[in-house]
Parts: structure tokens; sequence; C-alpha cells
């Protein structure tokens, strides 16, 4: 079978941490070109990677023998260069959040039906091996009625890790569309939604106060209920120190309570009424901080999903789903109510 040919628009930190090493690692890929505004950029990746190089994504995309692309260009960008990725009959794995719109969301997802592509958003947490774990033990009935949880994702921020520091297109409010919640909380969003089933509603106190440069919020905590009347907290923040960065999540049920990645050296801990406490060792979350995300499996289920044609784990529709909880705790920052989904 020939090799699935494949081009990763956007040369910045999300490409070389995660989509062209994972997208090296695999057997049946090869990466056919690379395309970034920045010449250099473009030309270093294409070099390290034995590719194409293009700073204008239209010519890439004009690359008949070109299977699929990855979209990881600034959020503004999300939607207009994946409508026309797919529209040029590519499947298309795009970063999130997928789009700074429900509207935007709905044409992307429009546009692949329409063309018999794939889509899919890079939400990468439903990957992890506890959170994997966790879903299969709440789903057997273990935990008894699940009645409340915590997730928080923190850390310094972008400039610790962007391939351009604090002058980050992150921090500019008209490419971003919004900061921590759309970097982080939409990722946490995602994963409760793969954990507990869909929310109904959704409070939220959404802040700019702890980096003075920023256009975008860099705290958030939301308050949210599920459709089955499960409530609980979600925190996304760019302002925790790199040795207080927080990716736990904490399930509480009516027979005992899951911790995932909340201890230093267990991934997962279950610990019930009964006394009984499993502990789980697990692979960790993979971060930027410890040199790159190479096995996060992402890339991986986007090529099979491909190679085997079968509807990847985050569809397009997913990703809309996950987007509007954010979408909805921006509302309730606005309007100072709680926001119905």
């Amino acid at each position: 079978m020939s090799k699935l040919k494949v081009a990763v628009v956007g040369c910045g930190s999300i490409a070389r941490y995660r989509h062209l090493p994972e997208y090296q690692l695999n057997k049946n890929v090869e990466i056919a070109a690379v395309c970034d505004i920045v010449p250099a950029r473009a030309e270093e990746m294409a070099e390290k990677y034995g590719a194409k190089a293009f700073t204008d994504y239209q010519e890439l995309l004009k690359l008949e023998e070109i299977d699929a692309i990855s979209v990881c260009l600034p959020n503004y960008l999300h939607a207009p260069v994946s409508i026309d990725a797919l529209t040029a009959g590519k499947h298309v794995m795009c970063e999130k959040p997928m789009a700074t719109s429900s509207e935007e969301a709905e044409a992307m997802i429009a546009a692949a039906k329409e063309n018999g592509k794939k889509l899919m958003i890079g939400h990468n947490q439903r990957f992890v091996a506890s959170h994997q774990k966790a879903k299969e033990i709440i789903n057997s009935g273990k935990l008894g009625k699940i009645t409340s949880f915590k997730t928080t994702f923190g850390h310094g921020g972008p400039e610790g890790w962007s391939i351009d520091g604090a002058e980050s297109w992150f921090f500019n409010k008209e490419q971003a569309f919004i900061g921590a919640m759309g970097d982080l909380g939409v990722h946490k969003a995602d994963l409760m939604r793969y954990l507990l089933g869909e929310f109904s509603e959704v409070g939220s106190f959404i802040e700019t106060n702890a980096k003075n440069f920023s256009e975008v919020d860099d705290n958030a905590v939301c308050i949210l209920r599920t459709v089955d009347g499960v409530i609980g907290t979600l925190a996304a923040s760019w302002a925790y120190t790199s040795n207080s960065a927080d990716n736990s999540t904490i399930i509480y049920g009516e027979k005992g309570v899951l911790k995932i990645e909340a201890d230093p050296e267990y991934s997962l801990i279950e610990q019930y009424q009964n006394g009984e406490v499993i502990y789980h060792k697990l692979s960790k979350i993979q971060t930027n901080e410890d040199g790159g995300q190479t096995t996060t499996n992402v890339i991986d289920h986007f090529v099979e999903s491909i190679l085997e044609d079968k509807e990847p784990l985050i569809t397009g529709e997913e990703g809309k789903k996950s987007l509007e909880i954010i979408l909805a705790a921006i509302e309730s920052q606005v309007t100072k109510r709680i926001v119905s989904l």
C-alpha cells in the first residue's frame, strides 16, 4: 500500500512538538509538504522532514498528491483554511478550538460532508491512558451514581513554549479570539463530555488579570451541569507557575472517587467508601514543556481513520459541541447569567 501523503500548514510549536514528529513516526505516512508565512520556518521544517516548502497554503492545496493536511494555525484561520482544504479534496486534522463560532464550525462540518472527507479536531485528552481507564470505570457503574467533578488545566502560559514567545498570536484577540479558555478550557470541556456526557448549562467568571500584555483571558472558572444533573467546576489558567502546573480531574461518585492525573506517581487512583484504594501507574500526559508530544495517538488515530475509512473519535460534530461549551462560558461572562446549551 502506498503511503498517505500529508502536509502541515503552520510550522509553529504545535506542528514541531506534535504533528510533524508523530507523522514522521507513523510508517504509513510521508510528509510531503509544509507551509508557513515565515519562509525560514517552512524551509527549516521542509529540510528536516524531506518535504516541499510553501508560504501560500493555496498553492500547497493545488498538489494533487496530498491526501491530508494538519491545520496548525492561529484560531481565526482554522475554519477558512480547513474549508479550503476539504473543498480541495484533502482530509483535515484541525487544531483546537476548531473555530471561533458555531457558524464557522457548521461550515467546516458541511464542507467535510459535501466532499466526503474526514475532519478531525485535535483534542488529545481523550487518548490519555488515565482518561480512557476512567471512562471504563465510570461506564462499569463501579462508582455508582456520579454526583460532581472538578477539572483543571493551568500552566504558565504559551509564551513559555510558543515559537513567538510573548509576541505570539495567542495573546492577540483578533487572531486568537479567546485565551486560556480556548487554549486549555476547551480541552477540559471535551474531556468532561467524553467522561460524563453532554452538558446543559454553563456559568463562568473569566478574567484577564495575570498578563498585562494579553488582549485575551488568562484565568477562568466555569460551573457546569450535565443533562443528567452532575455539577462541577472547570478551571483554565495561564497564571500557574511552572512548578504548579495542573492538568487534573476528580470525579465524585456515590461509592467512590477517581483522582486523575492528580498524583505525581500514579496517573489514576480509585478510592472507595469501603476503604479499597487502587493505584494505576499509566503513561502520563505528555506536555510541550517535557520536550514534545510524540506519542499522543492523535495523529495515529487520524491516519488510521483515513486508511480504514472510519469516523475519527473527535469528529467536527464532537469538536463543535466542545466549542459551544466555551462559547456559552463567554456569553455567561458577558451577560452575568447561566447559559443553557
